[in-house]
């Protein structure tokens, strides 16, 4: 097995202070590895960065056009959110439609990550609910697959028909049979994969198009659907919807917990995966920074990119102590 490579660095005083090691494939859209970095057999829980995947049987099983979803709530599907206004009354009038409450999603209540959001919680001092949370649109997805299928309410639990359907999905798209699954914060089961599986789903979503079979059609709307409503993916500051802003909606992105990124970009057929071993969510960020500028796709000067690759790092006076950068070995 091969050992993670460093990616990422940080320098202070002409000094290495911190460096990240991590793991990353780009697969093109026949399956195959066309570079690799570190591990590309690791095993990886992908978390958050395959929702897309996730999404893919809202799509597939007919339920999305039967409640006449729109393409920024499948988006929102595929969201890790913020919690803003704009995310919030989304699935509040999501649920509402489906003849549901918050009562019904099973995702658990967190803080909204966004600072007015968050403010107006604690000057009224009322607390977070479920729709707060940050994956309160997918699991939005996962009711409305639930009452196409007319299912029971425990949709998370592993021998539920959507996750039956999800694990199906998730292992056709890999090419791979699963080894495992973890619980996720949202409650969800999230399954293992290769970081090579997970990097040929992406490439398969890349290479999908509209007048593909169901698979490649669902693939295709769920990518359209993120680069056309970034802000819906992540939020105001985030680097998912950036990035994705800065790329001009070519490309498709998003971040899973403990320093996970996958990108889709259609015009390249590749898909790109990357693992950063500590779960540094700066370093992922600034590593699939570097992957986007190597492939083309991404302008290494727009200023969403300098902002986490190359990124000067000031003080609380406003003194420039260092920068962040990828290692020029991988970079």
């Amino acid at each position: 097995m091969a050992e993670p490579v460093p990616m990422v660095e940080l320098w202070r005083g002409g000094r290495l202070e911190s460096l990240h090691r991590g793991h990353a494939v780009i697969c093109d859209a026949t399956g195959q590895v066309v570079e690799a970095w570190g591990d590309p057999q690791a095993l990886i829980f992908p978390r958050s960065s395959c929702k897309m995947m996730q999404a893919l049987p809202l799509l597939e099983s007919g339920a999305a056009d039967a409640a006449g979803l729109t393409e920024a709530q499948l988006a929102l599907a595929c969201a890790s959110h913020n919690g803003a206004k704009i995310h919030t009354d989304a699935v509040s009038a999501w649920l509402k439609d489906l003849g549901l409450g918050e009562p019904d999603l099973r995702c658990g209540s967190h803080m909204p990550q966004d600072a007015e959001a968050a403010k107006a919680l604690t000057c009224s001092d009322t607390k977070p609910c479920q729709i707060h949370n940050n994956c309160s649109g997918k699991h939005a997805g996962f009711l409305t697959l639930t009452r196409h299928l007319k299912a029971g309410p425990e949709y998370v639990e592993l021998d539920h028909p959507v996750q039956i359907a999800v694990k199906d999905a998730f292992e056709e798209v890999t090419g791979e049979t699963s080894p495992g699954f973890g619980i996720d914060g949202c409650s969800a089961p999230n399954f293992m994969t290769s970081l090579t599986g997970f990097a040929r789903a992406l490439a398969r979503f890349a290479a999908a198009r509209d007048e593909g079979d169901a698979r490649q059609r669902a693939m295709a709307r769920l990518t359209r659907a993120m680069t056309r409503y970034p802000e819906m993916v992540a939020g105001e500051g985030r680097a998912c919807t950036e990035l994705m802003r800065a790329m001009d909606g070519r490309v498709a992105i998003k971040t899973g917990a403990e320093a996970v990124f996958a990108a889709i970009l259609p015009e390249q057929g590749l898909g790109i995966a990357l693992k950063i071993e500590d779960g540094t969510t700066r370093a992922s960020e600034a590593a699939i920074c570097a992957l986007l500028v190597r492939a083309g796709a991404l302008d290494p000067d727009h200023p969403a990119t300098r902002k986490r690759l190359n990124a000067v790092q000031t003080n609380w006076r406003g003194f420039e102590t260092g920068i962040l950068r990828a290692v020029p070995a991988f970079a």
